[in-house]
């Protein structure tokens, strides 16, 4: 799950990559696999190609800004280590997933692969298929590109639950200047609803419109049936906003040198129902 979703940015696909990669597992004879892991890993990158491949066309024609479907992440204690941690977490990141969108399908699962999961090139040219040397220049050319259009944002968990809180009071309360004083001067928000929903269909960009629209939307979408809660969502705490007990949006903001520079917003329908 962990390979498809990175792969493909959307829960419901990458759970019918695995549940494909299971049935070919289930048929396998089980004598001829050397490595199970392995094995699985080379399954799934290759199905997880393919439905990349197709999925591609209906993005391009996405109505306003695409965003990956919100992933709700708890490591715990499955991963104990916290570099391993914040590697896992850095990856399934909503700011590395949109920049992974613009990367080829093959450029993709090699960043996955090695970044994520710390594959050997050696392994990962046998799951692609690939010569090393290929695989090397894939790589390199992946880590650019993401290095080039990744934000830079702080991962400091005590900062990003603090600003998030803050964040979450002022909307509540309709206090303008708090928010104001949160945002970086260059803040850009990115709304998600696939026209299916009420967000912006082009990204805000500057402190004095994000603010404004926060709190202007904050104003509207007050009212009785509505909460909101904090859950960790890819890999960093962000707010959940539920309207009679059913997911309505997912808030989660990037970071950076104690402001506010990114707020992301889903409220896509279909992005939403895997969220318990």
């Amino acid at each position: 799950m962990g390979v498809a979703y990175r792969m493909l940015g959307r829960v419901a696909d990458a759970e019918d990559v695995v549940q494909d990669a299971w049935l070919r597992w289930s048929r396998a004879d089980r004598a001829d696999v050397r490595e199970p892991r392995a094995y699985l890993v080379r399954i799934t990158t290759r199905l997880a190609i393919d439905r990349l491949r197709q999925v591609q066309s209906r993005r391009e024609s996405y109505v306003g800004p695409w965003l990956p479907e919100p992933l709700v992440t708890d490591f715990g204690p499955t991963v104990p280590d916290t570099a391993e941690q914040a590697v896992l977490a850095d990856s399934v990141s909503l700011a590395v997933l949109v920049v992974l969108e613009s990367l080829s399908p093959l450029e993709r699962a090699v960043f996955v692969l090695r970044e994520a999961f710390g594959l050997s090139y050696a392994e990962i040219a046998g799951t692609l298929e690939r010569g090393e040397a290929a695989v090397r220049q894939l790589a390199a050319r992946a880590r650019k590109h993401v290095d080039e259009r990744r934000p830079r944002f702080d991962v400091d968990p005590a900062q990003q639950r603090d600003l998030t809180e803050r964040f979450l009071a002022a909307a509540s309360d309709g206090d303008l200047d708090g928010l104001m004083a949160m945002l970086a001067p260059d803040a850009r928000l990115v709304g998600d609803s696939g026209g299916k929903a009420r967000a912006p269909l082009r990204v805000v960009e500057s402190a004095d419109k994000v603010g404004r629209f926060v709190h202007g939307a904050a104003r509207q979408g007050a009212g009785e049936g509505f909460e909101l809660g904090l859950v960790e969502f890819n890999g960093a705490l962000g707010v959940l906003v539920t309207g009679h007990g059913k997911p309505d949006a997912v808030i989660q903001l990037g970071v950076r040198d104690g402001r506010i520079q990114e707020i992301y917003i889903v409220r896509n329908p279909d992005k939403l129902g895997s969220i318990g």
